[in-house]
């Protein structure tokens, strides 16, 4: 298939993919653009989990590229990519057509990381897509309608019990949605919730080490033990092998059996593969054999290749791989892309960390803002809430979202007529948290600086 030479693709519709073409046609960018993902549907993969346990609607979490590339001029090419030429400026697709470029975003993003322990590949359920949610809802949902018909005990506790490995956000997030949904589900079916067991299997010694949300692991080690079953955390443990009905871990030298029948995998990422298969040498990559990118988000090899998002790595710039940072770097990505097409100097790109999100169970949730200010418990749901529903990809949608979001909030959640004032208010506060979140910092942030003036 023949293409224009003068045109733009941009690989992979996660955050820095789509916000990039989203971008380009907001500054009416002028040159094509190509956008390519293998899936149909943008995954807002912050709000998973509540499309997972039925928090949120599918049009708000997982909508159709068609639907938010509407009228935009970027064209949408649903295919998997085979292959990446960097010296002839080729994508080769798993259909067999292929697309020439001037200028290529690589947006990958990353790919569940198994290290190489036996059997988690093919045991484990992984949590990274709609069809990851689907299959783990499905799953558990079976699991549950088994054990309240067995009247064997060993396989009832097997079938009910549910670990979780990896403590970083993913895992603690995972961990606290279903120590408060499985006990409503299994209630619902007549049996007793007091069996469900949920296991956070953790390799270090404490949760969220090392992770953007450090900040807020005493508020989340109080809050996961406030759920509707306590969440039992074991410390130290690696997981060695995953079989279809047990997981095995080693602590403290000895080798450890856990029966189950569900092992949800959360135990990090690794590098696309397509992105290991550049042709880029050792000493331009990070330890994550990531590609090293300008400050301009350029390979260093091939300026005329873009990178952002979990596939790339900045120069002497360590970033978290996160939602926020993503997006942030599509716009920039965009803004040096129409910078080459007018002949204009490109600029070093810009991210602002603003503050991180910890969705704790079901209407909880921690928010870190600029590490300044801490809010937990129902009020962090409505800021995490607000603040994600603002960053969803277009107006249109966003709207669509947050005025279904209100609606719930305000009039379903909460029906006590002396209360509703106070969650309209409290609703149209947070709606715009996106905004407010920011706001809330910066007031502080002067408070605390006139404060210091006035000592």
């Amino acid at each position: 298939m023949n293409s224009p030479v003068y045109q733009t693709v941009i690989i992979g519709g996660g955050f820095t993919g789509l916000f990039t073409a989203l971008h380009l046609a907001h500054e009416n960018y002028p040159r094509s653009v190509i956008l390519i993902d293998k899936d149909e549907r943008f995954c807002f993969k912050p709000l998973l989990y509540e499309y997972f346990d039925g928090e949120m609607d599918s049009f708000q979490v997982v909508p159709r590229f068609s639907e938010l590339l509407k009228g935009s001029g970027v064209i949408f090419v649903q295919d998997a990519v085979q292959s990446i030429d960097l010296h002839q400026k080729a994508v080769k697709l798993a259909s067999g057509n292929s697309y020439n470029y001037s200028n290529l975003v690589l947006a990958l993003g990353s790919v569940t990381g198994y290290h190489q322990v036996e059997g988690a590949r093919e045991n484990a359920f992984p949590f990274w897509t709609q069809a990851d949610a689907i299959a783990l809802d499905r799953h558990l949902r079976d699991c549950l309608q088994k054990a309240i018909q067995t009247e064997d005990v060993e396989q009832r506790r097997k079938l009910l019990t549910v670990v979780i490995v990896g403590g970083g956000a993913s895992g603690v997030e995972m961990a606290a949605t279903l120590a408060d949904f499985l006990p409503h589900w299994y209630s619902a079916l007549g049996g007793n919730s007091a069996e469900i067991r949920v296991i956070l299997l953790n390799h270090g010694q404490k949760i969220l080490d090392g992770d953007i949300n450090d900040p807020l692991r005493p508020i989340a080690e109080k809050e996961l033990q406030k759920r509707t079953i306590p969440i039992e955390i074991l410390m130290g443990a690696e997981a060695t092998a995953v079989y279809p009905n047990t997981i095995e871990y080693k602590s403290n030298n000895q080798v450890n059996i856990l029966p189950t029948y569900t092992t949800i995998w959360t135990a990090g990422t690794s590098t696309h593969p397509l992105i290991q298969d550049l042709p880029i040498p050792k000493e331009h990559r990070d330890h994550h054999n990531r590609p090293l990118v300008t400050p301009t988000m350029q390979l260093l090899d091939f300026p005329e290749v873009f990178a952002g998002g979990d596939c790339a790595a900045v120069q002497d710039n360590s970033l978290p791989p996160t939602a926020q940072v993503a997006y942030q770097q599509g716009a920039n990505i965009a803004q040096n892309l129409k910078a080459i097409a007018l002949g204009e100097e490109l600029k070093p790109a810009k991210v602002n960390i603003r503050g991180t999100l910890l969705k704790l169970g079901l209407n909880d949730a921690a928010a870190n803002l600029f590490n300044v200010f801490e809010v937990a418990g129902e009020s962090g749901h409505l800021i995490r809430q607000g603040t994600y529903l603002t960053l969803l990809p277009t107006p249109i949608h966003d709207f669509k979202a947050t005025t279904e979001w209100v609606d719930e909030e305000i009039f379903h959640h909460h029906l006590d007529p002396h209360d509703v004032g106070k969650k309209v208010v409290q609703a149209v506060e947070v709606v715009g948290a996106g905004v407010v979140g920011v706001l809330v910092a910066r007031k502080l942030l002067k408070m605390l600086g006139d404060e210091e003036k006035n000592k």
